[in-house]
């Protein structure tokens, strides 16, 4: 969804070159599914799904439109095989929100799914505010549309990222029991920090597909991050859903370079600093493993998502055996008293300039205090 409720983060813009760069990358990457936009939005999101469309690149591709027949009408322009039908489900959304009758958010649901089908698309009905609406009025809302208009699959919508793991397995529990042939799909948003979570709680359910953007951009807190939510899988669940993980990093730092977001140093999988260690102990462990056993330090290899390899950085927080490493790196011995004074250096010179000190500066500073 990165194109399209990725998009929907405050501040970003895709032009139309943007979004090609970006789909590319999702087809390299292995994604099953793109969402590619909403053609009703502008003539440049008609424009960049109907490019991708009719391309045969890998991934499917799907538009998103609201619920109703002229939205419908502009993703089959579009030749895309399925659109995602967006509609309030929430009785205090569709009256305080939309302003809407409850009866006119079915009615157009049942017309426009229904259109959607007879136009030979596949339509994943996909109810805003899932998760807060009142269970017993949403589900006589899905019911309708499955009987009386069209449903292919099922999106479980937690619009405000407000459900808990414990009610999360119930709602799934609730919606397999309900409709048990329909597949169901994940969109779940951060607000709370439990999209991915959650999302790994619903897939244990019965849950097939996860709807997720690059470093989970989107709307406020934005939506689940694809590559948290494969790694986890892959490493904790032992579950390959296919996607080459070896593309997150390189994927990242186009979307960073695109937008000009800011990107945390620490970020999961992706973030520049997460394979330098600075800390001392964890610096030994480090070297002490090498290779062989990079694991016993790392909770998964770095190439597996395209990041460099760990490597012992200096700075405040380094210890003796990070300073002895980086002396035999520059040929440089000394006693271990020496070696000792040369890291007391180091850590008055972190504290002064609050970063982490180049090559360059360690064996000027080492170089400064052996000489004498």
């Amino acid at each position: 969804m990165t194109l399209r409720d990725g998009e929907q983060q405050s501040g970003l813009a895709f032009d139309y070159d943007d979004k090609i760069r970006i789909a590319e990358a999702l087809a390299e990457a292995g994604v099953h599914r793109i969402e590619a936009g909403m053609p009703v939005v502008s003539k440049d999101d008609a424009r960049v799904v109907q490019e991708l469309a009719r391309r045969d690149f890998g991934p499917k591709v799907y538009a998103f439109a609201r619920c109703m027949v002229e939205d419908v009408k502009r993703a089959v322009d579009s030749g895309v095989k399925g659109v995602i039908m967006e509609v309030p489900a929430s009785p205090h959304l569709i009256e305080l929100g939309y302003r809407w009758d409850l009866q006119r958010a079915i009615d157009l649901s049942i017309e426009s799914t229904t259109y959607a089908h007879d136009q030979g698309l596949e339509v994943v009905f996909f109810p805003i505010d899932f998760t807060r609406s009142d269970l017993k009025w949403v589900i006589d809302l899905i019911d309708k549309v499955g009987k009386d208009g069209h449903m292919d699959g099922l999106a479980l919508v937690d619009t405000m990222g407000a459900t808990s793991i414990h009610a999360m397995q119930y709602f799934v529990r609730s919606m397999k029991e309900r409709f048990p042939n329909i597949p169901l799909e994940a969109h779940f948003h951060m607000d709370f920090g439990m999209g991915i979570a959650n999302t790994i709680m619903a897939l244990s359910e019965g849950v097939e597909v996860i709807q997720s953007t690059i470093m989970g951009i989107g709307e406020r807190a934005g939506n689940v991050p694809m590559e948290e939510t494969v790694m986890a899988l892959k490493t904790l669940y032992n579950i390959d859903i296919g996607i080459k993980t070896e593309k997150f990093k390189p994927m990242a730092d186009m979307l960073r370079d695109i937008t000009g977001m800011c990107v945390p140093s620490n970020r999961p999988i992706v973030g520049d600093d997460l394979f330098k260690v600075e800390s001392g102990i964890i610096a030994t462990w480090l070297l002490n493993c090498g290779d062989e056993h990079q694991t016993e330090v790392m909770p998964f290899r770095p190439r597996m998502v395209g990041q460099p390899e760990p490597t012992a950085v200096m700075g405040k927080g380094s210890g003796i055996d990070t300073v002895k490493n980086w002396l035999a790196k520059f040929q440089m011995t000394t006693t271990d008293e020496k070696a000792m004074e040369v890291l007391m250096a180091v850590k008055e010179w972190g504290l002064i300039h609050k970063r982490l000190m180049s090559e360059e500066e360690f064996r000027e500073l080492a170089s400064g205090m052996l000489d004498n």
